[in-house]
């Protein structure tokens, strides 16, 4: 594959990209610049076009640029470079190379093979110490400038052959879990030395059985083959970098003697001592960046929780290193379950735009998840159109129940809201949310080949039915009594108000539940007035307790609007207002 080699006048103003063909690339200083040259105060921020087409690169200088494009010694405001050409921007050449082909091979018997300790090295003292620090200064704006891994690596590698001169081609290798090695990127100081192909065999022995630097010496008068040794250097070492098993990497350099500055190194200490203070700098730059992958590695990690955790869990997560907080165990947790109404009849309606209806569906389960995260819960699971969310773990928290009861009441509004306005994505949706509180086994549970965070017992199961009633009590939000007790003295009229609605019997279950409505503030919520609530409260007392014209009359006090009232009222009118001989208070349920 083409590269383009970019050469300015400091010792890491250097990088070397691939080029893929028919794709068009800004050259520049900007941020935002695909080849990106930002070394260079001459360069304009979108300074040229280039494509690759058939092996040739067309440059062309963009208007407006201050400077101009040199090719072949001639000021140009085009030009087509071929293998091997080169044109000038600034202070800056820029060549188009060929990245060589081939993979590691099998690296012949060394002579020599010396293993590096870190205790060994830590004695070593630098010949250069100021040059030294002055490469490593660049480390830091190094590693956090670079927009991808392919960036990172070629300014690794950029700034190992500034910092080891006796190296003549440096190389980040790595190694997946099949023991596989290959390179990641690589370069040499003399282009027409052809492309580096590292010694498997040392990297090999460096990154997966040693995991210490480790330097290998060739006999350079009789070559072994198509390898290292063969590529005029006749020394390599590897270095490993720490960072994700997935994917090992290590930091490899070779080169070829100097016998005049050799000389004497060799024979007071041997190969080794030649090579300590190069090794111990390759290991600083190690160290450092197998600490940058580490964090990025818990930065994406942490990405991926923040889908499913708020930030406050994710603090506590940071805090406990062996995980133990997610461990199961019993807990005081509060659920949500919330399912969107309408599904299949838009599904029925969108059969031929099933994408569109994927996205409007996304958009209403990102609602439902935005709330939970925003107000503490974790998302526990997702079933088709609905989503479950969980407070009290794995922090437990007085003001679980409130914060789960003000993400319902955010849920609400935003469909109310939707629904308000015609277009909107989520307008002909609707949703209804069961809610309970109580004891339940919370944290990573599932198998040895799956496993998720979520949360086990009665209490989900009594949630996800009091999400199914919501459908015959026409409201958009049940609870069970356990959390209606909490939220009737602690949360704010101001935030939200509760009314009892019936004591039922689930289908399937054994355990009567007295289920209450959880509503807005009468401020966001005037239609149903204070006076209101007291009536149907008082509708319910008559009704459970037998007097039921006593309870359809107060009923009638409700405005018609309020849908809740007919479940009572229904029942009482089959009925005649009069109460069952064997009545105990309690409405069976005839399904789910």
């Amino acid at each position: 594959m083409p590269e383009l080699l970019a050469e300015g006048t400091g010792p890491h103003d250097r990088w070397r990209i691939p080029l893929v063909a028919g794709r068009n690339y800004c050259l520049g200083r900007d941020s935002a610049a695909d080849l990106r040259v930002a070394w260079d105060p001459h360069i304009s921020r979108r300074h040229a076009e280039l494509i690759l087409h058939d092996g040739r690169l067309a440059v062309r200088r963009l208007p407006g640029t201050g400077n101009p494009l040199y090719f072949s010694g001639k000021q140009v405001e085009s030009c087509e470079v071929r293998h091997g050409q080169h044109f000038v921007l600034g202070g800056t050449r820029f060549r188009l190379v060929d990245a060589g082909s081939g993979s590691p091979g099998v690296q012949a018997s060394p002579v020599e093979q010396v293993t590096f300790s870190r205790e060994a090295l830590q004695q070593v003292k630098y010949r250069d110490p100021d040059r030294r620090i002055e490469v490593l200064s660049h480390l830091p704006q190094l590693i956090w400038g670079a927009r991808t891994d392919l960036e990172l690596q070629m300014r690794l590698v950029n700034l190992l052959l500034a910092g080891v001169p006796q190296a003549e081609a440096a190389a980040i290798v790595a190694v997946d879990p099949a023991d596989t090695v290959r390179v990641l990127h690589a370069d040499r100081r003399r282009e027409t030395a052809g492309a580096l192909r590292p010694s498997g065999r040392l990297v090999g022995e460096a990154i997966v059985r040693k995991k210490q630097s480790v330097l290998h010496v060739w006999e350079s008068s009789e070559p072994p083959g198509d390898f290292t040794a063969s590529q005029e250097v006749d020394w390599a070492f590897c270095t490993p970098v720490a960072g994700p098993s997935t994917e090992r990497w290590g930091l490899y350099l070779a080169g070829r003697f100097d016998r005049a500055a050799a000389g004497p190194l060799r024979s007071s200490g041997g190969d080794a001592a030649y090579f300590q203070a190069d090794v111990k700098f390759t290991e600083l730059v190690a160290e450092i960046v197998g600490s940058v992958r580490k964090l990025n590695q818990l930065e994406r990690q942490q990405s991926g929780l923040r889908q499913f955790f708020p930030p406050v869990i994710l603090e506590a997560l940071s805090a406990d290193a062996d995980s133990s907080l997610l461990a199961p165990r019993e807990s005081d947790v509060t659920i949500l379950f919330c399912d969107l109404r309408g599904f299949s009849r838009q599904a029925e309606d969108s059969r031929h735009d099933l994408i569109g209806l994927l996205d409007r569906v996304s958009q209403a389960l990102g609602v439902m998840t935005r709330h939970i995260l925003n107000h503490g819960g974790v998302v526990g699971d997702f079933q088709g159109d609905a989503a479950m969310g969980f407070w009290g773990w794995p922090v437990a928290s007085d003001e679980a129940p409130l914060q789960a009861c003000r993400a319902a009441l955010g849920i609400r509004n935003a469909f109310v809201a939707a629904a308000g306005r015609p277009g909107h994505a989520l307008a002909d949706f609707e949703m209804g949310i069961g809610m309970a509180h109580g004891k339940a086994v919370a944290g990573k549970i599932g198998t040895s080949e799956h496993v998720k965070v979520t949360v086990f017992g009665p209490v989900v199961n009594l949630a996800s039915r009091l999400e199914s009633m919501t459908k015959q009590f026409r409201v958009p939000i049940l609870m069970d009594e356990s959390l209606t007790e909490i939220i009737r003295t602690r949360l704010p009229p101001d935030e939200g108000r509760t009314r009892r609605l019936a004591r039922v019997l689930p289908y399937g279950m054994e355990t009567p539940v007295l289920v209450s409505e959880l509503l807005p503030s009468e401020h966001d919520a005037p239609e149903l007035s204070a006076a209101h609530l007291t009536a149907y409260e008082d509708a319910v007392d008559h009704f459970i307790a037998g007097r039921w014209e006593d309870a359809y009359r107060r009923l009638h006090e409700l405005p018609a609007s309020d849908r809740a009232q007919d479940f009572l009222t229904v029942l009482i009118a089959q009925h005649n207002r009069v109460a069952p001989p064997d009545w105990h208070g309690i409405v069976p349920l005839p399904n789910k």
